[in-house]
């Protein structure tokens, strides 16, 4: 089996990576760095690097605000324009969330009803939270 390990560094994620390569899984750890990004990762395409840049900078000023409700929607690794509609999301935190099948995919047309339904809710104000397909 294919499995992501995300905060693999950390003291729980080592052991869940030694559990799993002992018992013969495919796994594939993910560690966090001091301030490390997606968009510094070696295979993050060049072409998106400036807009990747230009969101950090403006979840950067958002966080200084505090006269606005204000949330920011990361799109999972793999945003397809033309990808299928399915209504079926996670929302996870700032870390990089890899869904049930490995992917981080998500589709503009479900990052459009997670975005709606966190606008509607109100649940995530003044926070950075990301969207990746079920």
């Amino acid at each position: 089996m294919k499995i992501a390990v995300v905060a693999a560094n950390g003291r729980v994620g080592k052991l869940v990576v030694k559990e799993a390569l002992e018992r013969g899984n495919d796994v594939t750890a993910f560690v966090r760095g001091e301030n490390q990004v997606v968009a510094d990762g070696p295979d993050f395409p060049d072409e998106f690097k400036p807009l990747a840049n230009a969101q950090a900078n403006e979840l950067k000023e958002l966080r200084k605000r505090d006269d606005v409700k204000w949330t920011f929607l990361s799109p999972a690794g793999d945003f397809q324009a033309e990808g299928e509609r399915t209504g079926k999301y996670i929302l996870a935190g700032e870390e990089l969330t890899i869904n049930s099948k490995g992917e981080s995919i998500i589709s503009y047309a479900d990052y459009a009803i997670a975005m709606v339904d966190e606008i509607e809710k109100g649940n995530h104000i003044k926070e950075r939270i990301s969207v990746v397909r079920e």
